[in-house]
C-alpha cells in the first residue's frame, strides 16, 4: 500500500498556497487516491521536516511524497495532471 503525503498549511495568508494545496487534495480524491494531510502550521519542526525533505530550504506547501521518496511540489504535479501522468508523478507506477 503506498502512502501519499502532502504537506500543507492550515493557516496561510497566501490564497494562491491554498487554491493549490485544493487541487492537489481534489485531483487525489478524483483518482480514489489515499493520502495522508500533514500540516507544516502545528510546528515550525515539520516546516523545517518538509523543506529538509525537499532539499530546498523556501520549499513551500503543498510538497508530495510517496512514503519517504520526494514526488514533487505543486507544479511538477499540475503538469503531471496536465499530461495525464498522475500515478507516475506519485512513483505509484
Amino acid at each position: 500500500m503506498s502512502s501519499i503525503k502532502v504537506y500543507y498549511t492550515s493557516v496561510s495568508g497566501s490564497r494562491e498556497v491554498k487554491q493549490r494545496q485544493e487541487e492537489v487534495t481534489r485531483i487525489l480524491d478524483a483518482y480514489k487516491i489515499k493520502y495522508e494531510l500533514i500540516d507544516i502550521s502545528v510546528s515550525y519542526q515539520m516546516l523545517q521536516e518538509m523543506r529538509m525533505k525537499t532539499s530546498t530550504p523556501a520549499a513551500l506547501p503543498p510538497q508530495i511524497f510517496n512514503g519517504q521518496e520526494y514526488c514533487g511540489d505543486y507544479q511538477m504535479f499540475h503538469e503531471a495532471k496536465e499530461n495525464k501522468e498522475i500515478l507516475k508523478f506519485l512513483k505509484m507506477k
